[in-house]
């Protein structure tokens, strides 16, 4: 009956049809230039939730300058059974005004973290909070200053 389908020149268009198609991910603005342009907000500063907490934990790595596009890679980390209240999530560029990143960055969140594969930001240094929240109810919070060369 599905003998038809099985023919050699079927799996020839059929493979040059799937090997054809694009498989590069495309860049996605994490900061535009605009925003980047932005007057620093005032007292802002990295810092990074110290001391004993049975909050979750957040994990970014702060390597040397970066260059654009980059992997925007945040790990969520729950104690006690808990797990990550994924509508409670917020990532804020600290600038005046504040930006909400949010929206940009919610295709690429998981309740393991925050994995943007190709992160487009302009060059500079750019200060970024995260907002999380456990299924207890406990909060944590982060900022962190995302280097980029030119």
């Amino acid at each position: 009956m599905f003998r038809h389908f099985l023919t050699p020149a079927f799996a020839v268009i059929f493979l040059a049809s799937v090997t054809s198609a694009p498989m590069t991910a495309v860049a996605a603005p994490l900061i535009t230039t605009e925003e980047a342009a932005l007057p620093p907000l005032k007292g802002a500063v990295p810092n990074s939730a110290r001391g004993i907490t049975r909050g979750p934990k957040i994990q970014v790595s702060e390597e040397g300058p970066r260059p654009s596009p980059l992997r925007f890679l945040v790990k969520f980390l729950t104690f006690g059974g808990s797990s990550i209240d994924l509508d409670a999530l917020k990532v804020t560029y600290l600038k005046s005004p504040v930006v909400d990143l949010t929206a940009r960055i919610k295709p690429f969140v998981q309740a393991t973290g925050i994995d943007m594969p190709d992160a487009q930001l302009p060059p500079g240094e750019h200060l970024v909070r995260v907002d999380i929240r456990d299924s207890e109810g406990r909060t944590s919070s982060t900022s962190f200053l995302l280097k980029i060369a030119p």
